[in-house]
């Protein structure tokens, strides 16, 4: 049986939407998806339609027949141009998850960005980047995004442990933290 279209993959210079298909895509999709038919580079990614998120509400909150394998193939091609892997501890595939729409919502769309980061990816981060400090920082900032986004918590939780930690070392910014904070 086959299935509607509701993921539509781009990257490795090839695109399979267009800017003109903002009703579909959302205008985040579409941009990208016009981008990389243009060739200006873009890392590889795949948009899920606005049509599966209407279906998606609309049958109390399953997913539309088709969506989940869809997803699945798009993020191993988005693997296979990335040349990594999401999970894989030394060569960790690191994404970033942005809702979208079809009309321009400054401010209403979350985001949540580094997920593939977890206690063993974080170190493939590292030894890749030759960066312990950061790798640990996107961590950190992956486990804010993914708590407050996904699962709801209180955003401020974070950044008082946060303030926190800054006081208990003596220091003002986020970037003058040890990677052991």
């Amino acid at each position: 049986m086959r299935h509607k279209k509701y993921v539509y993959f781009f990257g490795g210079g090839k695109a399979e939407g267009s800017g003109n298909m903002k009703e579909l895509l959302g205008g985040k999709g579409s941009g990208l998806a016009e981008m990389t038919n243009l060739k200006i580079s873009v890392p590889s990614g795949f948009t899920i339609t606005t049509e599966a998120c209407v279906e998606y509400f609309h049958s109390k909150k399953r997913f539309p027949a088709g969506m989940w394998d869809q997803a699945l193939h798009g993020l191993r091609q988005v693997e296979k141009t990335m040349t990594a892997r999401l999970g894989d501890p030394d060569n960790p595939l690191l994404v970033s998850v942005r809702s979208g729409a079809r009309a321009s919502m400054p401010g209403m769309m979350d985001t949540v960005l580094n997920l593939g980061l977890n206690q063993q990816t974080v170190q493939g981060l590292a030894n890749k980047t030759g960066n312990q400090r950061f790798a640990v920082d996107a961590y950190r900032r992956f486990i804010t995004m993914f708590g407050s986004v996904v699962m709801g918590m209180a955003r401020d939780r974070f950044e008082h442990a946060l303030a926190a930690m800054k006081q208990a070392q003596g220091v003002k910014h986020d970037t003058e933290l040890t990677e052991q904070a």
